[in-house]
């Protein structure tokens, strides 16, 4: 049987398609099924890349028994979190308000009007450890639909009421510099100084923090910042064989990972490795610049040119964890010394396990060990022997991969690419950056407005919320730069206008949905960074930047009235905070500048003074490089070569300093500033 998942662009619902229960995809339809049978609906949350959303498939989605229960007493819905973070996240408020915690799969229960009133994550086939089985929990829930359904309705309308009237703060405030000590302050107690990174396990990579730090730059923050790169780089979170990062670690000493690799972790860490460069040209951060961009186009480059989303924690046993056959987490990735032995021969695996924490007990599972690379490396030797097994391991099962395009994640990707291309010289990577950021603008921009995701160049039905919108203004501000193309430029206009208008809240704040989305129970509103950046803080970001490009201040004004509605986040939470916090160190301590730089392309001369600025000028400011008055960008008009010869001029607010023409000059015009 195939269910009314067959025809989804989310490879998470088509992972679905074919089980027995009686799935529909999220839309009106389904609660419309819920009234006209008079059943509670089953909303069942989680994304492709999910060990929990595959354990709980297997055990009970795939069961024909259970799914007789779901299909009797419920409309079963299937929401793919990436494709739909707005229903994601207004019913996690309500899981965490009812629970106490969260994650996925998320599973609730709500009326046919879409109000929750019971909800959970994974639940067992069996009871454990006080746990019921999936079947016991439906059978309470229908049973209390059929006895007590008045108690029911009346519960769920209280639970959204009172999840309306305490949904998403604004925590309005000012970041002045005592506001701002004590931001950094609060983090470096928050440091963990032996491990690096912050606070307890599990330890995700703290990208949007790391920026800040970088942005603040004083001794104590550039070394929280080296540690917790380093740490993260060395250790198993990091593929030492193929380049990118996993999600988060599961320990405090980065050691084994959550192996799933998304597409949003690798480019916010792309960016913060390239800034970490320039701020301290530690050649470890150029290596794993590399390797995660070559990752990046071997692993997640879609044929279209874009980037998917993520690859599976999961994938099936060759033998290594001792299950051939079985779909186990990690598989692909770890190690024995046996299995060494087997590719390297006996003294280079000897050399290798050393280097790699490779042991007999193992640091994993099995008797199996993540790689990590503790101690000085030997790269001349290292090199060679990593890319056999890289080679070999390539033969081993492949996790799956989630293929299909998201907004946003692509445009945080681009912005990173943009600037790694510009700090290392690497125009191949910015071929990357532009041809993605085309393939979103041509396939998820219709009819005028943007849609979050697409799959094989069909784009889905999804609106795009604010993080989508943001992101894809950075992206095309960065490029826009980096080309001298106006194109984007106007691209980046238009996005932006749409933000303010569809977005706004009336008071300087933003919603994550537009004003003509969806209407769920409530609208969603969350100022604070987590895995990703904010809608929010990817705005105020985006629109300081525009405004630096285009020259228009308006952009700047919006941006620092939507970071004044969430300010009184910074001091209180900057580990939440983090792009709030780089916004306000930028602002108070070293402002952006504008530096244009204008000669023929292709002059090595031009190139040289450009690639000074990138690595050089204050975090934030914009970079163009291109002939004087070329077409849209109003940043290289009047702005002559002098005596013929390329010139630099650093400017702030368009008001300019005078040309140089030396980069040695440049970097002292960029010192002072």
């Amino acid at each position: 049987m195939v269910n009314r998942l067959s025809d989804a662009t989310s490879p998470y619902l088509l992972q679905h398609a074919d089980n027995p229960v009686h799935w529909w995809p999220w839309g009106p339809e389904a609660f419309a099924e819920a009234r006209r049978r008079d059943v509670p609906v089953f909303l069942s949350i989680g994304y492709a890349a999910c060990h929990w959303c595959h354990v709980m498939a297997h055990e009970s989605f795939e069961d024909e028994a259970t799914a007789a229960v779901l299909n009797e007493g419920f409309v079963a819905v299937k929401v793919d979190r990436e494709e739909r973070p707005d229903v994601d996240a207004v019913y996690m408020s309500a899981t965490t308000a009812l629970t106490g915690q969260g994650g996925w799969p998320m599973s609730v229960f709500l009326t046919p009007d879409g109000l929750p009133f019971h909800a959970g994550t994974y639940f067992p086939p069996r009871p454990v450890h006080g746990m019921p089985s999936f079947t016991q929990l439906l059978d309470a829930v229908t049973e209390a639909w059929r006895d007590r359904r008045e108690e029911v309705v009346q519960s769920a309308g209280s639970i959204s009421s009172q999840l309306a009237q305490i949904a998403s703060p604004r925590l309005p405030g000012a970041v002045g510099e005592p506001e701002l000590e004590q931001a950094l302050q609060r983090l470096a107690g928050e440091f963990d100084a032996e491990r690096g990174g912050f606070g307890p396990a599990p330890k995700f990579p703290p990208s949007m923090v790391l920026e800040a730090l970088l942005r603040a730059g004083d001794e104590r923050s550039l070394a929280m910042v080296a540690d917790t790169c380093r740490a993260m780089a060395l250790g198993g979170m990091y593929d030492q064989l193929g380049g990118g990062f996993a999600r988060y670690s599961v320990d405090a000493d980065w050691v084994v990972p959550h192996f799933e690799k998304m597409l949003y972790d690798n480019a916010l860490l792309l960016g913060a490795y390239t800034h970490w460069w320039c701020r301290s040209g530690d050649p470890l951060a150029a290596r794993v610049v590399a390797e995660t961009v070559a990752w990046l186009e071997r692993e997640l480059r879609t044929p279209q040119g874009a980037f998917a989303s993520s690859l599976d924690a999961d994938s099936p046993d060759d033998g290594v964890l001792g299950t051939p056959g079985r779909s186990r987490e990690g598989a692909y990735y770890v190690w024995t010394p046996e299995r060494l032995r087997q590719v390297l021969g006996e003294e280079d695996a000897d050399w290798v396990a050393e280097l790699t924490s490779v042991t007999r007990a193992g640091t994993f599972e099995d008797g199996t060990s993540t790689l990590q690379l503790r101690g000085d490396v030997a790269l001349e030797r290292w090199t060679p022997l990593r890319e056999r097994l890289r080679e070999a391991r390539d033969g081993r099962p492949r996790p799956g991969r989630d293929d299909k395009v998201v907004a946003a994640w692509n445009g945080w990707l681009v912005a990173s690419l943009v600037d790694a291309a510009g700090v290392f010289d690497r125009p191949e990577w910015l071929d990357l950056a532009r041809e993605a950021l085309t393939h979103v603008w041509q396939v998820h921009h219709v009819d005028g407005r943007l849609r979050r995701t697409s799959r094989d160049g069909r784009v889905g039905d999804s609106d795009a919320v604010l993080e989508d919108v943001a992101a894809l203004v950075l992206a095309a501000v960065r490029l826009a730069a980096a080309d001298a193309d106006g194109r984007w430029l106007e691209r980046a206009t238009v996005l932006a206008e749409h933000l303010v208008g569809a977005f706004g809240d009336g008071e300087g704040g933003f919603f994550d949905t537009a004003d003509d989305g969806e209407q769920l129970y409530l609208r969603p509103r969350d100022s604070t960074d987590n895995a990703t950046p904010s809608g929010l803080s990817t705005t105020v970001h985006a629109l300081a930047e525009l405004s630096a490009l285009s020259g228009d201040p308006r952009w700047d004004e919006v941006a620092e009235r939507a970071a004044a509605g969430a300010g009184g986040l910074v001091p209180r939470a900057p580990r939440f905070a983090g792009w709030l916090l780089a916004d306000a160190v930028t602002r108070l301590r070293r402002p952006r500048v504008e530096v244009a730089v204008v000669g023929e392309p292709g002059d090595p001369r031009v190139a040289q003074l450009a690639r000074t600025a990138r690595v050089q000028a204050p975090a934030g400011s914009v970079v163009v490089a291109g002939r004087p008055d070329a077409p849209g960008m109003p940043l290289l008009a009047d702005r002559p070569l002098v005596d013929g010869r390329p010139a630099a001029y650093v400017c702030r607010g368009f008001v300019c300093r005078l040309p140089v023409t030396d980069v040695e000059a440049l970097s002292a015009e960029l010192a002072a500033v």
